[in-house]
């Protein structure tokens, strides 16, 4: 199983960013797929999900309105569409996959993740 994400970068805050994850190895629309997010000096915090049918997506309050998850199954892709960065959203960015989720469920908690993508880190300057 790979996860590669993608997309991250030094932008200014007030502009957006999209992140992408290729997946393979696995039988993608089986899969829930998270992203977190890791912060120097913080521990790895959850962002947004989304199940496998893409009938439920889950989000952080933290970013409730501004950030946006989306999965295309035909291309084994997840996306994460960020508006408004903040200062605060720095971090490591990392994809993650649930293949025991099943096509309807989602999860919050990293545990519940059995693979990780190697991280794209986001950068926001104020």
């Amino acid at each position: 199983v790979q996860l590669q994400a993608s997309g991250g970068g030094l932008v200014q805050a007030g502009v957006s960013l999209r992140l992408s994850c290729a997946a393979s190895g696995l039988t993608f629309n089986y899969c829930a797929m998270g992203w977190f997010r890791q912060a120097p000096g913080k521990e790895r915090e959850f962002v947004a999900a989304i199940s496998g049918s893409d009938r439920r997506v889950v989000y952080a309050d933290s970013v409730k309105g501004r950030f946006t998850i989306s999965r295309d199954n035909a291309k084994n892709t997840v996306y994460l569409q960020m508006d408004s960065l903040k200062p605060d959203d720095t971090a490591v960015y990392y994809c993650a996959a649930r293949s025991t989720s099943g096509y309807w469920s989602v999860s919050i908690a990293l545990k519940d993740y059995q693979y990780w993508g190697q991280g794209t880190l986001v950068t926001v300057s104020s």
